[in-house]
């Protein structure tokens, strides 16, 4: 555990093997289906795009085509399929269906049956229980509200879709509001997400990431190298089990896992107090964020300044809450009803650190890892330890270490 292997796990990509039928229907949020599609073949999957009379309106099936490597289909008398079924043939090739843009009026006749063009009848004809149909919705504002809008979302939840919601801006009429289209990397993380195992449904994932800092006066602090990479990776990979998140990160610049409720904090102290509000509603609490074991006795108002003098001042420390281990020595967890995963960060001798600080802390599993090796990278290796011994999770992506972490704790949620 202590050397840094060259080989890295986890570089397929996260939907590596899976087909995905994209289909686009009329409105200008088609601009970024195109990059929709090239992220989708990026993350490993293949992409059969479907498209509108009323989407060709606003981008070409060329473009499409370039970008899937596929040729696209438009119309339900397509020749090129043997049968001449190309509703039927493309649904059962597909592991799900991702409608994005969807305009108002096609959301109309999904809920109506109509059947009367590809894409309709392809999402009319798909293997509801094995194909997973996710919807993008793209409209103006004054659309997206309307009460008939959101009786059609209601239904097409009810008959079994995913409805992805919207994201909020500057709308291409002018105005602003709700109904943009999400993001080409937010679905193609929701698609992702969608299709992993739900082993954590019903669960409430707790997550602590990142460094904190301990200031000692308005412009200079201490803290740590911890970019936050893992336990954001966890945080999300939770996510993708089924399970609520709610993730208390300290200072750092990573954008928010889509689904996962973001709680920012600074210091030690106000990671305690965020834990502590949420802790009662979770059943999983997982102690990936790096705190200060020290603080300053007490910060300066002012910054300090050199006086010239060549005399240091004189800093007093006092020691931060143990958050970890008030957690895992609560009621809650004392009785099972809280699991308490703790992580060590050492710069040496892994193994018998993270033995001891198990043993410290009273947690029954903790993740070890080299905090020099992998502080700011996006890779790790780690090391499982618990009551029976060690186990090591190679190095690989953070995202698959993180995936890999999940599928343990369910296991051993399971277990008990």
């Amino acid at each position: 555990m202590d050397t840094i292997e060259p080989t890295v796990q986890g570089a397929r990509g996260d939907l590596a093997g899976r087909h995905i039928v994209l289909g686009l229907t009329g409105g200008i949020a088609c601009y970024k289906s195109a990059e929709l599609c090239r992220l989708l073949i990026k993350q490993g999957a293949s992409v059969q795009v479907v498209m509108t009379e009323a989407a060709e309106r606003f981008i070409t099936a060329v473009t499409m085509q370039a970008l899937s490597n596929r040729p696209v289909y438009g119309s339900q008398w397509d020749a090129r399929e043997p049968n001449n079924m190309p509703h039927i043939n493309l649904s059962r090739e597909a592991d799900a269906i991702l409608i994005a843009p969807c305009s108002a009026d096609f959301m109309a006749r999904l809920v109506q049956g109509r059947s009367d063009e590809l894409l309709s009848l392809l999402c009319l004809a798909r293997p509801a229980q094995r194909v997973p149909l996710l919807i993008a919705p793209a409209m103006n504002r004054e659309m997206w509200l309307h009460p008939a809008t959101r009786r059609n979302m209601a239904q097409l939840a009810a008959d079994g879709a995913v409805l992805l919601g919207v994201g909020s801006g500057e709308q291409a009429c002018g105005e602003t509001g709700d109904g943009r289209m999400l993001e080409p990397a937010e679905l193609v993380e929701d698609l992702i997400a969608q299709l992993s195992p739900r082993t954590l449904v019903g669960q409430h994932v707790l997550v602590t990431a990142g460094p904190t800092f301990e200031a000692i006066d308005p412009v200079r602090g201490i803290t740590n190298l911890s970019s936050g990479k893992m336990g954001f990776a966890i945080a999300r990979a939770a996510r993708e089990a089924g399970a609520q998140v709610t993730l208390v990160a300290g200072p750092v610049h990573l954008p928010t896992p889509r689904g996962v409720t973001r709680v920012d904090v600074r210091s030690a102290r106000e990671l305690l107090l965020a834990v502590e509000r949420h802790v009662d509603a979770a059943t999983v609490f997982i102690a990936t964020a790096a705190v200060a074991d020290w603080r300053p006795a007490s910060a300066a108002a002012h910054k300090i300044k050199k006086d010239g003098s060549g005399q240091v001042p004189a800093l007093a420390f006092v020691e931060n809450p143990d958050v970890l281990a008030r957690v895992a020595q609560s009621e809650r967890a004392r009785s099972g009803a809280l699991y308490c995963v703790g992580f060590a960060a050492e710069s040496e001798d892994l193994v018998a650190h993270a033995q001891a600080k198990r043993a410290r802390k009273g947690v029954p599993l903790l993740v070890g890892n080299i905090g020099p090796a992998t502080f700011g990278r996006d890779d790790n290796q780690l090391l499982l330890v618990d009551a029976v011994g060690v186990r090591e999770l190679p190095r690989a992506s953070k995202q698959v270490l993180a995936r890999q972490l999940i599928a343990e704790i369910q296991a051993r949620l399971a277990a008990r």
